[in-house]
C-alpha cells in the first residue's frame, strides 16, 4: 500500500476536534502513516498496567489515576501541537561515495585517506601509518649512524647529549613555549613507540627523564607558596612523596633498562663431576598434603640419586611429619627451638648436612623434575657463583585476582619483578635470593655466617651480604617450581607487611646506598628493590592532597591550573609511555595501582617501625590452604580506605559549595581539585571490590593446563583426550563426541611424561557433549605420588603458563578505573548484613508503587518529544 505525507489542509483546526482526534486516531497523522490507518484504538492500549480480564483489587486505584494522566497528557498534546506539523523526509549522506566526474588524482588521494593496506593485509588509517612510518624511518636511520662505534664517541656524545638535556631541562619557557615543547615531545613520542630495539627504549626513557626532571625543577622554583604556613604545609608533603616517585622512576629507569636474558649453562656428561645438592624443604604450620605434593615432587629431580638429599625442616615438631619422612627415605629435622623463624630453620638445617650445593624451596612451591639441570650448571663454570635463582611462578589465584576475576587474564602482581626487574638485576650482578626455587652454595653462606638473621627477609640480606664480598649471582628466566598465592585479603597483606618491614631493616641496618664492596648499579638496584616498599605514606599522601584545597582553601601547588596542566600530564603521560614500553606487558597499569593502593595503609606503618626501631617486629607466617566458606566483605582490612573515601566524597561536597560561592578566577582550579578526589573515590572503590571475598571451598587449586592423556573406558574403548584442567583431586578431559562416557563410570586415564606412561583410576564425576570431569581414585599413596611426578613434575608444564595474558593498552586503565571503582561499592553494600533484604523490601515497595503510578501510552510517547 502506498506510503505519503499527509499535509496539513487546516492550520487554525480547532482545538477540540485535535483533541478528539487524538483520544480515538491510532497513529499521529504528522508522521509518515497508511492511508487506512484510522482504526478505532481499543481500550487496553489506554490502560496498559490493567489486565481487564483479570482484575485486581488495586485496579480500583490505578484506573481514576492512569485516566486523570490521560487527560492532562491529551490537554497538554492540544496546547503544544497547535497545528499539524510537516515533517521533512530524513535525508542520509553517503560517506565514502565520489561523484562520477572526480578526477583520477582525487580518487587516488580519497582512497589513501580512507585506509591503507600495510604489509600484513591490515588496514591502517593514513594518519596513523604516516606516524609509524615516520617513525620507523627516524629509528632506522639512526641505525646506520656510526656515532656510538669507539668507546670515546661514546662517553663525547653521551656528555653532548646530558648538556642538551639539562638546557631544556632549565630553560623557563612561557606558557606558549612550554605547549609547544609538550607537543614535539608526545609527537616524538608517538612516532617511535611501536619501533622495535634497545636504541628506542633509550630514547623513551630520555624523554621521560627530562619531561619529569623538568617537571620537579618547575616544582621546587615555581609552585611553592612560601607566605602562607598552610599551603606551605600541605605543598612541601606532596613535593616530599612527588620527590620519592621521581627518585624511584629514575632508580627504576636505571634498573630495568638493561636485561640480561641467561641461558642455561650445561652439565657435563661425566656425572662424577657434578655437586651434591641437598634440598631443604622447611615448614612450620603447613597442611601435611600441601608439603607432601613438594616432597613427592623433589623425589623425582634428575639428579644421581647419590648425590641428591632431601631434609624436611619441621619447625612444628609433628609426629606426623616425622613419621612421613622415614617412610619414603628423606631426612627429618627438628630443632629445639623457633629461634629467628625460616632463617633459624634454615641454618640449622646448614649445620647438618654437607652437601656442596643447597636448593631451597618453601613447602607449597612443586619443582619441576629438570630444576637442578637448568640451574647447577653455572656453579661449575663460575668459581665465584653464590646463587642462582629462578622466578616463583604460582598456579592459584591471589585474592585481588580471585574477587576481581582477571586471574590469567592479566600479569600477576609478581610478574614484574620475575620477568622484568631480575633480569635487570642479573644484568648488573645484583640478582638476590627470594627465599625459594632457589640453588645456593654452601661455602660462601658459611663465609657470612649462614643466612642473615637481624632481619625477616633473610634472604635478601644474605644475599646484600656476598655481593659485598665480591660474590656473583645469577638468574635464569625458565619457571621450574609454582606454588600457592596467599587465598585471603588478609593473609596476602600479612605477607606484603613482612616483605616491606623486612626490607625496611635492611634499609636501616644495612643500607646499600652506604658502606663497601658494591658497584654503584648494585648500590642502585638493591636500594630500587627496597624504596618498592616505602611507597605506602607517599601513596596516601597522593590520595588525600586535593582535602588541602577543597577543605582548607591550601594551595598544594601554587601555580595557574592551566600551567600545572601543561607539567603535570606531561609528566604523568611519559612515564607511563616509558614504564609501558619497557614491561612489554609484564604489570597492568591500572591493576598495579589497585594493589598499591590496598596496601599502603598496611606498608606505612611496618616501613617507618623499622625505620625508628629495626629490632621490634616478627616473623609472621603466610597462611596457605584453608580455603574460603563463604561470601564475605573483610570490612577490618577495608576500613583505613572506607575513611579515606568518606573523607575524598566530603571534600567533593565542599569543592561544589566553592565552586558556586568561590571567586570565579578559582573555579578551574576548584574543577581540578574535584576531579582528582573523584578519582581517588574510584580508585579505592577498586580496593573495596577487591576486599569483598569470594568463596572458595575447593582447596586442591586447578591448574588450567592442556595436557594430552588416553582415557580407557569401561567397554575397551580408548580415546585421546585434553585436560581443561587437573589437581590432585580430579580433572576436566575433553574428547570427541559420542563418546560414550556415562556420569559414576570407573575408568582409566593414562598421562604421559619424559617417555614413560602410567595409568590412573579414576571415577566419572559428569559427563558432557565432548568430555568428562573425574575424580581420581588412587589406590595407595604411592599412585598419588607417581601422578604428582607424572603432572606437576613435568619439565615443560610451566613454560607457557603466562603465554595468553592480554597486553593492556596503557591508557584503558580508565574504563576499568570506573567500572570497577563503582562495583567496589556495590558490592560493599551487598555484604553489609541486612543490606540485601533491605534492598529486596525497597526494590518491592518500588515495583508495588510504580504499579500505581500512571504510564503514557505508546501511541502518545511523541507529545514529550
Amino acid at each position: 500500500m502506498d506510503m505519503k505525507y499527509i499535509k496539513p489542509k487546516n492550520l487554525k483546526e480547532n482545538k477540540s476536534l485535535f483533541f478528539l482526534k487524538l483520544l480515538l486516531i491510532k497513529q499521529r497523522t504528522d508522521q509518515v502513516t497508511d492511508e487506512a490507518a484510522s482504526d478505532v484504538i481499543p481500550v487496553n492500549s489506554w490502560f496498559p498496567q490493567i489486565n481487564f480480564n483479570r482484575f485486581v483489587f488495586l485496579d480500583i486505584i490505578r484506573f481514576p489515576v492512569q485516566l486523570i494522566w490521560l487527560t492532562i497528557v491529551c490537554v497538554l498534546g492540544t496546547l503544544k501541537h497547535k497545528a499539524f506539523r510537516r515533517t521533512k523526509p530524513v535525508v542520509v549522506e553517503k560517506h565514502n561515495v565520489l561523484p562520477e566526474t572526480t578526477s583520477p588524482l582525487q580518487r587516488m588521494l580519497h582512497r589513501r585517506a580512507l585506509g591503507r593496506r600495510d604489509r600484513s593485509g591490515s588496514t591502517r588509517p593514513v594518519r596513523k601509518y604516516f606516524w609509524d612510518e615516520l617513525g620507523e624511518k627516524i629509528i632506522s636511520f639512526g641505525d646506520h649512524l656510526t656515532l656510538f662505534n669507539t668507546h670515546k664517541k661514546r662517553v663525547f656524545y653521551v656528555v653532548v647529549l646530558s648538556i642538551l638535556a639539562l638546557l631544556i631541562i632549565g630553560t623557563p619557557f612561557n606558557m606558549v613555549g612550554q605547549s609547544i615543547f609538550v607537543l614535539l615531545m608526545l609527537a616524538l613520542s608517538y612516532m617511535i613507540r611501536n619501533s622495535p630495539g634497545r636504541m628506542v627504549n633509550m630514547v623513551m626513557i630520555s624523554m621521560s627523564l627530562i619531561v619529569s626532571t623538568r617537571y620537579m625543577y618547575w616544582r621546587f622554583t615555581h609552585s611553592l607558596n612560601l607566605d602562607k604556613p598552610i599551603d606551605l604545609v600541605w605543598g612541601v608533603l606532596l613535593l616530599l612523596a612527588e620527590i620519592y616517585a621521581y627518585v624511584f622512576l629514575v632508580f627504576g629507569y636505571f634498573q630495568s633498562g638493561w636485561l640480561r636474558r641467561r641461558k642455561i649453562t650445561p652439565l657435563p656428561e661425566d656425572t662424577s663431576l657434578w655437586p651434591t645438592v641437598d634440598v631443604f624443604v622447611p615448614t612450620y604450620n603447613e597442611p601435611l598434603d600441601i608439603v607432601q605434593t613438594t616432597i613427592y615432587a623433589a623425589l623425582k629431580l634428575d639428579w644421581p640419586s647419590s648425590k641428591l638429599k632431601i631434609y624436611l625442616l619441621d619447625d612444628g615438631h609433628r609426629d606426623a611429619f616425622k613419621a612421613f619422612a622415614q617412610d619414603i627415605g628423606i631426612e627429618y629435622l627438628s630443632r629445639p627451638d623457633n629461634e629467628f623463624a625460616k632463617a633459624g630453620n634454615l641454618n640449622y638445617g646448614l649445620k647438618h648436612s654437607h652437601g656442596d650445593l643447597i636448593a631451597v624451596f618453601d613447602c607449597d612451591h612443586v619443582p619441576t623434575r629438570s630444576f637442578l639441570q637448568v640451574t647447577v650448571g653455572g656453579f661449575l663454570e663460575d668459581p665465584k657463583l653464590f646463587l642462582v635463582q629462578t622466578p616463583h611462578q604460582f598456579y592459584s589465584e591471589d585474592p585481588f585476582e580471585k574477587n576481581l576475576r582477571n586471574f590469567r587474564l592479566i600479569p600477576n602482581e609478581s610478574e614484574l619483578f620475575y620477568s622484568l626487574v631480575q633480569k635487570g638485576n642479573d644484568f648488573w650482578n645484583a640478582t638476590f635470593f627470594c627465599g625459594s626455587c632457589a640453588v645456593l652454595k654452601r661455602a660462601p653462606l658459611l663465609e657470612v655466617g649462614g643466612i642473615a638473621l637481624e632481619t625477616v627477609t633473610e634472604d635478601a640480606h644474605t644475599s646484600l651480604r656476598l655481593h659485598r664480598l665480591g660474590y656473583r649471582s645469577r638468574y635464569i628466566d625458565i619457571p621450574q617450581a609454582a606454588g600457592l598465592s596467599p587465598e585471603s585479603l588478609s593473609a596476602f597483606i600479612g605477607q606484603r607487611m613482612r616483605w616491606s618491614r623486612g626490607m625496611a631493616q635492611i634499609f636501616r641496618i644495612d643500607n646499600p646506598l652506604m658502606g663497601k664492596g658494591l658497584s654503584m648499579m648494585q648500590r642502585i638496584c638493591y636500594a630500587t628493590s627496597m624504596l618498592n616498599f616505602f611507597s605506602g605514606i607517599p601513596r596516601l599522601i597522593f590520595l588525600t592532597a586535593p582535602l588541602g584545597f577543597l577543605f582548607f582553601h591550601a594551595y598544594v601547588i601554587l601555580a595557574p591550573a592551566t600551567t600545572v596542566v601543561l607539567y603535570v600530564l606531561p609528566h604523568i603521560v611519559h612515564s607511563m609511555i616509558a614504564k609501558t614500553r619497557i614491561q612489554d606487558g609484564h604489570r597492568s597499569n591500572f591493576f598495579s595501582e589497585v594493589y598499591e593502593t590496598v596496601l599502603s595503609w598496611y606498608m606505612a606503618g611496618p616501613t617507618t617501625m623499622a625505620l625508628i626501631n629495626p629490632a621490634k617486629g616478627k616473623f609472621n607466617v603466610t597462611v596457605k590452604g584453608q580455603g574460603i566458606h563463604r561470601d564475605f566483605f573483610d570490612f577490618q582490612s577495608a576500613t583505613p580506605y572506607m575513611i579515606i573515601i568518606i573523607l575524598n566524597i566530603a571534600g567533593i561536597v565542599a569543592g561544589v559549595y566553592r565552586a558556586k560561592f568561590g571567586p570565579d578566577n578559582e573555579l578551574f582550579s576548584v574543577f581540578m581539585n574535584m576531579v582528582w578526589a573523584l578519582y581517588n573515590c574510584f580508585m579505592l572503590g577498586s580496593a573495596l571490590f577487591a576486599a569483598a571475598e569470594v568463596r572458595q571451598i575447593r582447596v586442591k587449586h586447578r591448574i588450567q593446563i592442556n595436557m594430552t592423556v588416553l582415557v580407557h573406558g569401561r567397554d575397551g574403548r580408548c580415546f585421546i583426550g585434553e585436560t581443561q584442567n587437573f589437581s590432585e583431586g580430579g580433572a576436566a578431559i575433553l574428547l570427541g563426541d559420542r563418546h560414550g562416557i556415562q556420569g559414576l563410570d570407573h575408568i582409566w586415564v593414562t598421562v604421559r611424561c619424559a617417555n614413560r606412561e602410567k595409568a590412573f583410576p579414576c571415577q566419572v564425576i559428569s559427563s558432557f557433549d565432548n568430555g568428562i570431569r573425574i575424580q581420581w581414585a588412587f589406590e595407595s599413596e604411592e599412585q598419588r605420588r607417581e601422578f604428582i611426578q607424572f603432572t606437576f613434575g613435568r619439565a615443560n608444564i610451566w613454560l607457557y603458563w603466562t603465554d595468553h595474558i592480554q597486553i593492556e593498552h596503557p591508557f584503558l586503565g580508565l574504563s576499568k578505573l570506573v567500572t570497577l571503582g563503582s562495583l567496589g561499592y556495590l558490592r560493599m553494600f551487598q555484604r553489609i548484613p541486612g543490606v540485601l533484604t533491605l534492598a529486596k523490601i525497597s526494590l518491592k515497595l518500588y515495583r508495588f508503587i510504580k504499579s500505581l503510578l500512571p504510564i503514557t501510552p505508546k501511541h502518545l510517547e511523541y507529545l514529550w518529544k
